[in-house]
């Protein structure tokens, strides 16, 4: 008996990131129109670390394409904590700023919880605030964490029904895995939350119809764990010694089981990126109504 060998259909963010820069750019144009101002983006960043520096290139450059103001604020790296949390303050009071960035990881003399915290909730287009995560648990979301919100555009354009379908998200942090967990409960599916320690681990990815992997070890996940017909999405964006970019699923084995997959890079990445322009617009609308509330 043959077993038929599937193909998986690549599930492009960087073709759907595309759409959305279009539709914010047109929502962009419309408010200058009506005599508005631009939405404006505090960018913070400390230190001077290479990956860091990178994505903050690639946000403002998206930004800039869409019509997003960026405010520039390049810190030295041994920056006080004290230093910081005052810029913070200033920009959380400055009503000509809508959403503030600040670019993670922070030096180590940096309490980056305490940071996280004092950003106002309204500007914190990351959406990594106990508050915004407290709403998403909620069902009542302000501004969502980006890759996951990025994540579930993506699925919906698999025009698949998810409910009632079993989710397995691999990774626990507050940036990916935990507000991913929230995201896919709130649409209804029944979520498991599994770490790189979880005991029989293929076992439960072996029954996952969506697997989400943000563990940061490349390939951790074999190929030959996947559910034939799943969706696989993978979050994970590591470099080989030769300087190729690969994610935390082995894609050439996994894309002959799997339905849908995300590449790597090309997948997730761009649409953390749109979910950010989408939060900063938003945050504009937020900041507004919350300034007429006092």
């Amino acid at each position: 008996m043959k077993v038929k060998i599937l193909t998986a259909t690549i599930l492009s963010g960087a073709k759907l990131a595309e759409q959305i820069r279009n539709t914010i750019t047109a929502q962009i144009q419309l408010r200058l129109a009506q005599g508005k101002r631009a939405p404006v983006l505090a960018v913070v960043l400390v230190g001077d670390n290479p990956a860091s520096k990178v994505y903050v290139k690639n946000k403002k450059i998206a930004c800039a394409k869409v019509g997003i103001v960026t405010l520039n604020y390049d810190l030295p790296t041994d920056t006080k904590h004290t230093a910081l949390l005052d810029l913070i303050r200033t920009l959380n009071n400055d009503p000509k700023v809508d959403g503030i960035l600040v670019q993670l990881p922070l030096p180590q003399q940096i309490n980056t919880a305490e940071i996280i915290e004092n950003i106002d909730p309204n500007k914190d287009v990351d959406g990594f605030h106990p508050y915004n995560l407290g709403c998403l648990a909620q069902g009542r979301p302000n501004l969502r964490p980006c890759t996951p919100a990025g994540i579930m555009l993506l699925l919906a354009e698999t025009k698949q029904n998810w409910v009632g379908k079993i989710a397995v998200v691999i990774g626990r942090s507050n940036i990916v895995g935990l507000p991913m967990t929230l995201e896919l409960m709130q649409a209804k599916l029944t979520v498991t939350s599994c770490s790189k320690e979880t005991e029989n681990l293929a076992q439960e990815v072996q029954r996952a119809d969506l697997l989400v992997v943000a563990t940061g070890n490349p390939e951790l996940i074999k190929g030959a764990w996947i559910k034939p017909g799943s969706t696989i999405i993978d979050v994970g964006m590591n470099r080989t010694k030769d300087g190729k970019l690969i994610g935390d699923v082995e894609f050439e084995t996994a894309k002959q089981r799997a339905g849908w997959i995300t590449p790597v890079p090309g997948g997730v990445g761009p649409m953390t990126i749109a979910a950010l322009l989408q939060n900063t617009l938003r945050a504009v609308d937020i900041s507004t109504m919350a300034a007429r509330k006092r």
